[in-house]
């Protein structure tokens, strides 16, 4: 008898997993909010908007980095273009966000002020519906979702993989930032989008409307992570993982590696797309700068740093990196980029399981260190072991033997 899907989920993270998602989230949607609304500024344990907002912003970008790791650790397909899908679901996001301005502009007219600016006299026909929540939302996943779906298609059933499909990807994203810079094209040029007033009628910088933006940021991620283990604990990840290490097997014994690659690509894709979402409205602005190639490989820096295959390092990655970033673009701001390259090759060359396989390696030490100890222990008790016997023999008995021989 097969085994539901959902059991297999519950067993598979185990109690000790399903407790640290309790905790996470009941952190992220109570303690969090109390901190920020219920305490003062001058309260030592207040969480103030700035960490709010600098939290929500890298709860994103863990999104985006357990993605990667979704086709790079377990799929073995390396992307130079995820910025790109990043992008593309906060530009669908943002549409209604500059709808919900309204005539709050600074032309105080019903379509966008860069619209304006440019003596249009509509909105485009591609921006129909996008006054709608439920529409832009469903853009959000659907637009990274059928690129993807396409690319990826021709891509893999012409068996592009390793570095050729790392520089097409590279040349996909740049390509995009090219054509968004673009003032016709309707996305507000290098400006992009900027200015939201409100989002389902909420003021976007109300302290209420930031936390419940935390929350989303934490839920995703928390989902994002649950559906990654069980995909990963199913067939089809045993398959995936199988294809990484050796596609021309997995072919011969039937199996079509197109299907499952072109999957996870697509799914990737579509959560990077929800992530973009959930960061537009955080950060407030939009462009086409989230599109640029050095930005896509920051990505793979998050995944590589944190440990690639394993879910969680990559949450991990993000969070050392990005905080990293925060600090040094405030410090030292000229030498960002040469820390981030040191912090590249560091992790190459002396952790090549990331942050997480280091934390493996060394509780394995641990555990090796306590075997030798009790090993060691054992066998200096061994030899009293073995004497107390001999001291119980009579001596009749050992004469006698004596005698016989």
């Amino acid at each position: 008898m097969r085994t539901p899907a959902s059991v297999r989920l519950v067993a598979g993270l185990g109690p000790k997993g399903w407790l640290a998602i309790a905790a996470v989230a009941l952190v992220a949607w109570v303690g969090v909010p109390l901190a920020h609304l219920m305490l003062p500024e001058s309260h030592p344990l207040h969480v103030s908007t700035y960490a709010i907002t600098l939290l929500g912003k890298i709860l994103c970008y863990a999104v985006v980095a357990v993605a990667m790791d979704l086709i790079w650790g377990f799929g073995g397909i390396l992307s130079l273009g995820h910025g790109l899908f990043f992008a593309l679901g906060g530009y669908s996001f943002g549409m209604y966000l500059m709808r919900q301005i309204g005539r709050d502009g600074s032309y105080g007219a019903a379509i966008p002020d860069f619209m304006v600016f440019l003596d249009w006299k509509e909105l485009p026909w591609y921006w129909a519906g996008t006054d709608s929540f439920l529409w832009c939302l469903l853009l959000a996943m659907a637009v990274p979702g059928v690129i993807a779906f396409i690319f990826g298609y021709f891509a893999f059933r012409s068996r592009i993989k390793g570095v050729y499909f790392s520089i097409i990807t590279q040349a996909l994203t740049y390509a995009a930032m090219l054509f968004f810079f673009r003032n016709e094209t309707g996305f507000g040029g290098n400006n992009g989008f900027t200015d939201f007033k409100r989002i389902l009628g909420y003021s976007i910088t109300a302290p209420e409307t930031r936390v419940v933006l935390f929350g989303l940021s934490v839920t995703l991620l928390l989902a994002t992570i649950v559906l990654g283990k069980a995909l990963i604990a199913s067939k089809f990840g045993k398959v995936l993982t199988a294809i990484r290490d050796a596609e021309n097997r997995v072919m011969f014994i039937g199996y079509n590696p197109l299907h499952y690659k072109l999957f996870i690509w697509t799914l990737s894709a579509m959560l990077c797309g929800l992530a973009g979402a959930l960061y537009v409205p955080q950060v407030g602005i939009i462009n086409p700068s989230e599109m640029s190639v050095a930005n896509s490989i920051e990505i793979a820096i998050w995944v590589a740093v944190g440990g690639r295959g394993t879910l969680i390092g990559p949450v991990f990655g993000a969070g050392i990196v990005n905080l990293s970033k925060t600090w040094f673009t405030t410090s030292f701001p000229e030498y960002w980029l040469f820390f981030l390259g040191l912090l590249f090759i560091l992790v190459t060359l002396y952790l090549p399981q990331g942050v997480v396989g280091l934390w493996a390696r060394l509780k394995a030490r641990k555990a090796e260190k306590a075997a030798l100890a009790e090993a060691r222990a054992s066998v200096a008790a061994a030899p009293r072991a073995t004497a107390a016997p001999e001291a119980k023999i009579p001596n009749g008995t050992a004469a006698t033997v004596a005698k016989g021989a």
